[in-house]
């Protein structure tokens, strides 16, 4: 790697390949395009008397042409609308982008009601029959089953209708102001003054008296946001709570299972396993206290993530794009001449900013292309984080042939590609590494997997007492704070000598998809598990991955995963994947002593 490329500026992403820019006349015709779609989508609705109990003369013609028009209509959205992200998760004080992107928000609201008649419609058809007299609906077989179930949870047409027009000024504008709020907020820690992204990454700075100051300094920032970000959490769960009321589900998480294509049994294995895994956990925690010089074998949570071992390089960017290619490509060409692509033309952005988004995430672009959003600070984990975002980018390249109704992939599998990538840096990492370095590897892999396992599961129990006590009223501030302390004393245990009770403020998947937790926990474990059966067989393995990444929206996890030996509603399956990771914790707890 040369010196230029050491000290080149790290980059933002593209985005002129799709515009010129917001205010230029091709973004105002696409949104037109858009606009225009919409309504004809709304006129083939009525014509064909798509809704519920309707009867359209013939089912088979009608379905087609209906499916085919949603089909266009979501290919030629999905780049509009990632164009407008692309400046609000960048820049909330970008008033131009903020307001093209309600406008767009506003413009596609329609779409909301036009799919549920489309659903209820479908609901009423005998899907065999359909099936027999359409390839389209074969080949869209499983979104039909998916479409026919949740027609037996829908309201009647006009309360539908009502919920979707809501839904911009309640759901989706609660969630603006949580990341508007958060993308604003800003502290000195340290001489200099931060946004509370970059704070946050303090987390894993190398000296402790910076941790502990940027965990102060982020404490105070939630509690001076709390009333708006407490206001938007209530305003979300309670408008959940009502509709899966009015829809007949037996309690929150319900919608939830069938959204992630998993079922009670499932969820309930995996639980089990993961609650039995805590002692484990526990040790590792107790261990890396020692190391840091806690006797009573505590971590105060200032530390949870601080380093540990000897990093052996710096993790910049440019190392960090370099180790991840060289690793993808001891699995295979394709892999990594993918992830080489998307450094070449610009497709992440990569610096933490003022006004920028926290975390990570990676978006659909073009068909097969995408967009990666980072927040990248010079370490391991920052480096498997790229690693885990490229894998969602080579998901959407394996589901490039498919359909937009096809590529409906539940949070579930949506973790597959993700996870696999991600375990097959921290595997490349651990194999170079030897001593105090080989620490600081393991330290890294389990930090995150304590998160996935760990971390996640208080979320869940968290959420769970959210929906539990919303139903009788709004929760102020401190009862959020109580049940976020509770949840991580239940799953963490004695190991912590601190708690972070302002995390319910933290995590923007609160204020998004129900229970967008425990899915993680789900794509960690299946992706260890597929990559254990990567390791017994390479060559047959690669055969078949790419197939299944591209079948992640045509088909419940259940039986996908059944093509690779996995029984998913099986205990063991889940314990197996955890073993996994004791044996981890296990060489851990040999090197720290």
């Amino acid at each position: 790697m040369t010196t230029a490329e050491q000290t080149r500026p790290e980059p933002h992403w593209r985005t002129d390949d799709l515009f010129p820019a917001l205010d230029s006349p091709q973004y105002a015709a696409a949104v037109q395009d858009i606009a225009g779609q919409v309504s004809a989508l709304g006129a083939l609705l009525n014509r064909l008397d798509i809704r519920k109990d309707g009867h359209a003369g013939n089912a088979a013609a009608a379905y087609e042409e209906a499916t085919g028009a949603l089909n266009m209509l979501y290919s030629a959205l999905t780049p509009v609308r990632a164009y407008a992200q692309a400046f609000v998760t960048t820049d909330s004080r970008d008033d131009l982008a903020q307001a093209k992107a309600s406008e767009l928000g506003t413009l596609v609201q329609p779409l909301g009601d036009l799919s549920t008649r489309y659903s209820a419609w479908l609901g009423g058809l005998d899907l065999e029959d359909l099936k027999a007299h359409s390839e389209l609906a074969r080949s869209h077989s499983y979104s039909l089953e998916r479409a026919q179930h949740a027609a037996q949870h829908q309201m009647s047409p006009a309360e539908e209708a009502l919920a979707s027009e809501l839904s911009s000024s309640s759901n989706e504008g609660w969630s603006k102001l949580h990341g508007n709020v958060c993308s604003l907020l800003v502290a000195e820690v340290n001489g200099t003054v931060l946004p509370v992204t970059a704070i946050r990454n303090l987390a894993s700075d190398d000296s402790a008296a910076v941790r502990a100051e940027a965990y102060a300094a982020e404490l105070k920032l939630w509690q001076q946001a709390e009333v708006p970000l407490s206001a938007a959490l209530n305003g979300i769960k309670g408008r959940v709570n009502v509709l899966n009321t009015r829809r007949g589900y037996a309690d929150a998480v319900e919608p939830t299972l069938t959204g992630n294509s998993i079922d009670r049994a499932t969820l309930e294995a995996m639980q089990r396993a993961v609650v039995a895994s805590f002692p484990d956990f526990r040790r590792y925690f107790a261990a890396k206290a020692r190391l840091l010089g806690h006797a009573d074998g505590k971590l105060p949570w200032s530390d949870l993530f601080a380093p540990v071992g000897e990093a052996g390089r710096e993790w910049s960017y440019p190392e960090a794009k370099e180790f991840v290619e060289n690793s993808f490509r001891s699995y295979s060409d394709k892999l990594a001449d993918f992830a080489a692509h998307a450094f070449e033309n610009d497709w992440l952005d990569v610096p933490a900013q003022a006004g920028k988004r926290g975390g990570a995430f990676c978006m659909g672009w073009k068909n097969g292309e995408s967009r990666i959003l980072l927040n990248h600070a010079k370490s391991l984990d920052s480096t498997s984080t790229l690693a885990h975002e490229l894998g969602h980018g080579y998901h959407n390249l394996c589901l490039k042939d498919r359909t937009p109704l096809q590529k409906q992939t539940p949070m579930t599998l949506a973790e597959t590609a993700s996870i696999f990538c991600e375990t097959i840096v921290q595997g490349q990492a651990l194999n170079a590494a030897t001593g105090a370095e080989r620490l600081y590897v393991l330290e890294t892999q389990l930090m995150g997997q304590a998160q996935v396992v760990v971390d996640i599961h208080s979320r869940f129990l968290f959420e769970s007492a959210v929906f539990e006590g919303r139903e009788k009223r709004d929760l102020s501030p401190s009862e959020l704070n109580a049940l976020m302390e509770q949840a991580q004393r239940d799953t963490y245990g004695d190991a912590l000598s601190s708690l972070h009770p302002y995390m319910w403020a933290v995590k923007p998947h609160y204020y998004g998809s129900s229970f967008y937790n425990y899915p993680y926990t789900f794509g960690l474990l299946f992706g260890l598990g597929l990559y254990a059966r990567y390791r017994q067989d390479p060559d047959g393995f690669r055969a078949q991955y790419d197939e299944l990444l591209s079948q992640t929206g045509m088909g419940d996890a259940a039986t996908l995963a059944a093509g690779f030996g996995i029984d998913t509603r099986d205990e063991g399956f889940w314990t197996s994947s955890l073993d996994v990771i004791r044996e981890s914790i296990a060489e851990y707890e040999g090197l720290a002593e």
